[in-house]
């Protein structure tokens, strides 16, 4: 044994294909561009699944219980923060109180699992009443100038509410026997933790006045964006049914039968 190793086994410089020691680098820069990729993919998509769960939800509208501030066929986000409990981030986002004129996105009180979205008319506190339609605070007609009101047949109960007449067959039961319990001299009296909401299309709407108040804690947010909106018909066009029932999207593409309104397409909400 002379310790020498044996020629056959022994590699030189020379013997080292110069393609195949440039490949390898290439090939490590390769999966590292992928794994880049799909860390940046799921990351967004963590991202989006955290705004849309708990900072902003898309809903499209299905009536015209809202025009003329949203139109059938408008695509909504929903800022679902603003109107939640503050906790300890009061400080860091912008919280808000649930306040008169603000339009709100909520649990149907008659059934949980329905969204629909109104305008709040009458909070905690407050005497409400209806005289030809326009609406009354404690006595004072309020200016509402996105109200509409399209000539509609004459409704005691729409148009002059409270009414002590039970006229109308649209009118929920439940909700008849507690409006009578608080009413005073004429007045809804709003009590605490409950909103009075309205369509602003208020000869075309089904709201407060025909299933009652809305708990705050069924408030889900506040609509701030028409992200996108088609000229279609309404559900009630179609089957000749009522309904204010919001649809919840589930992608942009969902529903986009019509011609697009690019007038409304990030279109601010007020």
């Amino acid at each position: 044994m002379t310790g020498e190793t044996d020629p056959s086994l022994r590699v030189t410089s020379s013997s080292v294909s110069p393609v195949s020691a440039a490949a390898a680098p290439a090939r490590i820069r390769h999966h590292h561009e992928i794994l880049i990729l799909i860390q940046t993919t799921l990351t967004f998509l963590v991202g989006a699944l955290f705004v849309l769960t708990f900072i902003a939800q898309p809903y499209r509208i299905p009536s015209g219980s809202m025009e003329e501030t949203l139109l059938i066929g408008d695509f909504l986000l929903v800022n679902k923060v603003i109107f939640a409990n503050p906790g300890p981030w009061k400080s860091l986002l912008a919280y808000e109180p649930v306040k008169r004129d603000d339009i709100v996105v909520f649990h149907y009180p008659i059934d949980a699992s329905m969204y629909l979205v109104k305008r709040v008319i009458g909070v905690p506190g407050d005497d409400l009443h209806l005289h030809r339609g326009l609406v009354y605070l404690d006595g004072r007609l309020q200016r509402e100038p996105f109200a509409l009101y399209i000539p509609s047949y004459a409704n005691p109960f729409r148009d002059d509410f409270p009414t002590s007449t039970y006229t109308d067959p649209g009118v929920s039961s439940r909700w008849w026997m507690q409006m009578q319990r608080n009413v005073h001299q004429g007045q809804l009296q709003i009590p605490a933790g409950q909103y009075f909401v309205l369509g602003d299309n208020r000869n075309d709407s089904l709201d407060s006045r025909y299933w009652g108040l809305v708990p705050r804690q069924n408030i889900v947010g506040e609509p701030f964006l028409v992200y996108f909106s088609v000229v279609t018909a309404s559900r009630s066009e179609i089957t000749g049914l009522t309904s204010d029932r919001l649809a919840r999207e589930r992608g942009w593409w969902n529903g986009l039968t019509g011609a697009t309104r690019w007038s409304r397409i990030f279109h601010v909400i007020r």
